[in-house]
């Protein structure tokens, strides 16, 4: 009943895992953080100040936005798993495997694949556990062996991500050196004015060489590129070559970079922004290794290129500020939330329709808790981690008041049980007077113990009641009632009936009450009647006054008959007990209903016609039973007054 959640990029425990319903969503969540902003693209405004007389080699801008290019989403390298054991199966390979590439999404896929079977397996663990009869609460997940094998491939891989991220930053410093030796190697030829065009071949080799060299660190990439252009412009500048090789190394970079404008100004069309997004920083790598044009167009042309990347850039940073209003509305919810169940007051339950209609609350916060996306992720945890506290601390305090209950009830069980003993031991005794008046004592005794455990209930009652029922019964059999005066009792009881009979139906209630009252008070005067025909001829004596009774309709009718009932029962405290269960149980019955009907309740709404008219039907069955609860309760105190 506890609701989990996982915390994104954090790692959870096997608990947590189980019984958390937000888990493999939080798991499958992209890092924000990892994302950078999209003003980080159009970095080649300084180009439009270059010289007419550009490099024809491509220039080494690709270190300039390496954040940029992790936001966009990879495809899925790593197959969809069909067990556990194929997830371990593909982290043990990619343990192994000293060329595997691990990226962050593809490990959290595996992680929340992982996550679902084994919250599978839990789900199944719990429900075999209560299955065999024990508590929910009671449930504690068994240590899994896989789960544990799991966690240390995870570590393993994140070991290696980070080693591998240290030799890949180690590289990119010594990348930066070389790429600096060769400007400086540049810079150093342009500046030799007389010996420019002898070294040709070497800038040629320069270039080519800058260019195979690896990505450096973002920070110095931007920087570095700045001074390569100007080395490699200032080299350019001083050298005098033929004109007409220039030119074509114009003509076919202008006709390259025309065509990197045409892709870029596509990529509006494109619905998917991380797509596009990520198509915009590759043409922004061919566009930094594509070489110079005609200083005359040369602004012309990036001027172009760098308004199709605003564009995309747009929206892509609409995008994100998207989210992150979202997030916003997520946080302002998910405390609010919090702030309504902080404000349950669980120290006032004490019935269980109480505890479980706190219960159906609680569960309802959970149920809104899991259809809000997540917050920001400073937020989200702490949100979270409230809100798990408030739903614990919950769920223990119910679990505390049934196990009180439970007690309760068992030890109601153990002294009702005693009784049974007591009874059983004295159902065969000849002793009458004593014995019945252990027995009505043992009776009024049964009566202040409290309820029990509801699947022994109607049997340790149906127990004692045999118990109880065989002596009296044997007490009426040994009784000196002749057979002659108990069938002329038999015959005034009948005739009492048929005169009742007689009365009409239409007979005014003020005029028949009197006759009924008189007839009443001679059947009572009637002495015993044959013990086979003493249901029998009750029943029907019974059966006349109610037909009476209802055909009054007198608002205060059914409990004045009642009234009568008890009266004629006199102090046989035998049959007062025996009518004071089956109301009791009557009772039970109308109180069941009228749960069932309150929570029947709770999944209508009014919002249409038939729906409004659903719920008022409903809303009146729910009061007359709420009548038909009070009639009885005042039968109850009725009986307890004669007991």
């Amino acid at each position: 009943m506890e609701m989990r959640e996982q915390s994104t990029g954090a790692a959870q425990t096997p608990k947590d895992e189980a019984l958390n319903p937000e888990t493999a969503a939080v798991a499958a969540a992209p890092e924000e953080t990892s994302v950078a902003q999209p003003e980080t693209i159009a970095t080649e405004n300084d180009q439009c100040n270059q010289p007419a007389s550009e490099p024809a080699s491509e220039a080494a801008m690709h270190d300039e936005a390496p954040q940029q290019e992790a936001a966009a989403e990879e495809p899925h390298k790593i197959p969809l798993a069909s067990s556990k054991e194929e997830v371990l199966e593909i982290l043990t390979r990619l343990t192994t495997d000293e060329d595997a590439d691990i990226s962050r999404e593809e490990i959290a896929r595996l992680k929340q694949q992982f996550y679902a079977f084994r919250k599978t397996e839990v789900e199944k663990e719990f429900a075999d556990f209560v299955a065999q009869g024990n508590e929910e609460t009671a449930f504690i997940p068994s240590v899994n062996e896989a789960e544990e094998r799991f966690k240390e491939l995870m570590n393993t891989i994140k070991d290696r991500k980070a080693a591998l991220t240290a030799a890949q930053e180690a590289e990119k410093q010594q990348n930066f050196e070389r790429r600096k030796a060769l400007i400086e190697e540049l810079a150093t030829i342009s500046a030799d004015t007389d010996n420019v065009n002898r070294a040709f071949p070497r800038v040629k080799e320069i270039q080519a060489e800058f260019k195979l060299i690896g990505e450096v660190p973002a920070t110095e990439a931007t920087d570095q590129w700045k001074a390569y252009q100007q080395a490699v412009e200032q080299f350019y500048d001083q050298l005098k070559v033929n004109k007409d090789l220039r030119d074509y190394d114009f003509k076919k970079n202008l006709e390259l970079k025309t065509m990197l404008c045409e892709e870029a100004e596509k990529l509006n069309a494109e619905e998917d922004i991380i797509l596009a997004f990520k198509r915009l920083q590759n043409l922004h790598d061919e566009w930094r290794q594509a070489g110079p044009v005609a200083k005359e167009i040369r602004e012309e042309i990036w001027a172009r290129f760098k308004d199709a990347s605003a564009v995309v850039n747009k929206k892509y940073q609409a995008f994100f500020e998207e989210r992150k209003a979202k997030e916003a509305e997520n946080e302002a919810a998910k405390t609010a939330i919090c702030e309504r169940v902080e404000a349950l007051d669980f120290s006032t339950l004490n019935s269980f329709n109480a505890w479980e209609e706190m219960t159906k609350t609680i569960l309802a916060a959970q149920d809104e808790w899991k259809k809000l996306g997540f917050a920001s992720r400073k937020a989200n945890n702490a949100l979270f981690a409230r809100f798990r506290s408030l739903c614990d601390k919950f769920f223990a305090a119910k679990g505390d008041y049934y196990k009180k209950v439970k007690d309760e009830l068992s030890a109601n069980l153990t002294k009702k049980i005693a009784l049974c003993e007591k009874a059983e031991a004295l159902q065969d005794s000849t002793d009458w007077r004593k014995t019945a008046d252990i027995l009505v004592a043992l009776q009024k005794e049964w009566k202040t113990i409290g309820s029990v455990p509801k699947k022994h209930s109607d049997n340790v009652w149906h127990r004692f009641q045999q118990a109880c029922d065989k002596f009296f019964e044997n007490r009426k059999k040994n009784q000196s009632e002749s057979r002659t005066e108990e069938q002329a009792n038999l015959k005034a009881k009948r005739d009492i009936i048929a005169e009742l009979k007689a009365i009409p139906a239409d007979t005014p209630r003020s005029e028949a009450m009197p006759k009924v009252k008189e007839l009443q008070a001679k059947w009572q005067e009637i002495g015993h009647v044959p013990f086979r025909e003493k249901d029998k001829v009750y029943e029907e004596y019974r059966a006349v006054c109610d037909a009476f009774y209802d055909r009054s309709r007198d608002s205060r009718g059914s409990m004045s008959r009642f009234e009568d009932v008890i009266n004629e029962m006199g102090s046989d405290g035998n049959k007062l007990y025996r009518e004071r269960e089956r109301i009791m149980r009557a009772f039970e019955i109308k109180r069941n209903e009228l749960k069932t009907y309150e929570n029947n309740l709770g999944f209508l709404t009014s919002k249409s016609k038939s729906g409004d008219s659903m719920v008022r039907e409903m809303e009146r069955r729910i009061q007359r039973i709420k009548d038909d609860l009070a009639a009885i309760e005042e039968k109850i105190k009725l009986i307890d007054a004669k007991l």
